[in-house]
């Protein structure tokens, strides 16, 4: 997977501002904020789940480059 934790970050990372988001929410994100399809398709591969903040994806995204 050629996806970043930088991309991520960018793409997903202002769900987190107001409140904890869900896997539904993160894909709603990076979608709106027109992630590449390698982001979109790694953050698919979260478990559903609510998340409080962006360190909290790393365990399950494990593969990515730092």
């Amino acid at each position: 997977m050629n996806v970043t934790r930088v991309e991520i970050a960018d793409a997903v990372g202002d769900a987190f501002d107001t409140c904890p988001a869900n896997k539904d929410d993160l894909l709603a994100w990076a979608t709106a904020n027109r992630a590449r399809v390698e982001v979109i398709h790694a953050l698919q591969q979260l478990p559903e789940a609510t998340y409080h903040a962006v360190r909290e994806l790393w365990p399950h995204l494990s593969d990515l480059a730092r």
